[in-house]
């Protein structure tokens, strides 16, 4: 798409706030699904798979697929040069978002933006730095967190749904719009910490000195989160991940108190309100943890790349059975990152072993994290036609 001249203007401003935005009533919800060329209802290949449903291959897209490995990106960057400015001017968002889309020809389009965003809306502001990532002033005892209050996203956040519309309306009826949010316990690391942390002792020193006021931040931020999941599948979102990208760092018993749960609140406002919507978890480093998250009944667990796909599918199922769910599960991942700087052969080897072994249904082919930064671009675009590709043998 072509941006906007009326947006060269912010170029050398500060992120943009909400007042910028229009403050007219909000829009009428998004249907979720799509409509095609001849006018009928479809639901896109990769919330079909999500559901469990069978498909006619499997569908394919990237974390972090828009970004840092794309050279298109890097251009861009040089006009705006702050992520803020990049996630939080509509133009440039959509823009960023269909980048990969448009290159590689994948099955989902996921928004540009960032877990911290919906935080100033809840009274909590926070800045990006280019080269030491999130900062945010700590929350530390029970005076900090007074100033925190419940999101309203359409007057903190309208840049959000501005640009979801506008994805719907940019990307063909096969492609599913995609909007995530982190979870409560991966953004209080933010919130206590103040920045990312490789040990986590903050907040881990809070769980087990003041587990009343972890709890009180957790419960704040669960509440406005599902909100804003809310407010992204109203503007078009038509499948919601959440990321609790942190909590991989928890033992199971501290997983259960102090992640789980809040995980839960989100995942059941989703489900009470559109239950047809399909919801995925992503934990880095979930190994230990994988039969509890499929117990929270998300619809779809996405495995990180130290578990084997096999294994990881008999895991979720139990995980869900145990918990007394129906269904097995769908199961989201799993190549490592790092075979994206192998040789075709090498990509298309472990790729396809990930794809049989995870069967022909209720599957999300992608990667066990976030594609890395200095990935080649012709790479990525050959994983994604391997997948595309792939066909299941007939039973």
């Amino acid at each position: 798409m072509k941006l906007a001249p009326a947006f060269l203007l912010l170029a050398a401003a500060a992120a943009p706030t909400a007042d910028a935005f229009s403050s007219a009533a909000p829009p009428a919800p998004m249907p979720h699904s799509n409509t095609d060329a001849s006018g009928n209802t479809v639901d896109p290949l990769l919330i079909r798979a999500a559901r469990g449903e069978k498909t006619e291959r499997v569908p394919v897209w990237m974390m972090r697929q828009a970004g840092r490995h794309i050279k298109e990106y890097r251009d861009l960057c040089k006009k705006w040069p702050t992520f803020r400015e990049r996630s939080e001017i509509p133009d440039v968002a959509v823009e960023v978002s269909l980048q990969p889309w448009r290159n590689y020809q994948t099955d989902g389009c996921i928004l540009f933006s960032d877990i911290l965003t919906p935080l100033p809306g809840m009274g909590v502001e926070f800045d990006i730095d280019e080269k030491v990532g999130p900062v945010v002033t700590p929350m530390r005892n029970w005076d900090d967190i007074k100033k925190m209050h419940l999101i309203d996203p359409s007057a903190s956040a309208p840049f959000v749904a501005e640009a979801l519309r506008t994805l719907r309306e940019e990307v063909t009826p096969e492609t599913a719009v995609l909007g995530f949010v982190g979870c409560p316990y991966t953004l209080a690391t933010y919130l206590v910490e103040g920045k990312t942390s490789r040990e986590y002792l903050e907040i881990k020193k809070m769980a087990f000195t003041e587990p009343k006021l972890l709890h009180a931040i957790l419960k704040n931020l669960a509440d406005s989160l599902a909100e804003y999941a809310l407010f992204q599948i109203e503007n078009g979102a038509q499948l919601l991940q959440i990321f609790d990208s942190w909590a991989g760092h928890l033992s199971p018993r501290d997983y259960d108190e102090f992640a789980a749960p809040y995980q839960k609140m989100i995942l059941d406002k989703i489900k009470e309100k559109y239950p047809t919507v399909p919801t995925v978890t992503y934990i880095k480093h979930s190994g230990a943890l994988i039969e509890r998250m499929a117990a929270t009944g998300v619809d779809v667990v996405s495995l990180d790349w130290t578990v084997d796909m096999a294994e990881g599918r008999d895991r979720i199922a139990a995980g869900r059975a145990k918990a007394g769910l129906e269904g097995r599960g769908g199961v989201q991942g799993n190549l490592d990152p790092g075979i994206l700087f192998g040789d075709f052969a090498t990509i298309k080897e472990r790729a396809e072993e990930i794809l049989k072994k995870a069967g022909p249904t209720g599957h999300v082919m992608n990667l066990g994290h976030g594609i890395e930064a200095a990935t080649p671009e012709e790479n990525a675009a050959y994983f994604i036609e391997t997948v595309r590709n792939f066909r299941h043998e007939q039973a």
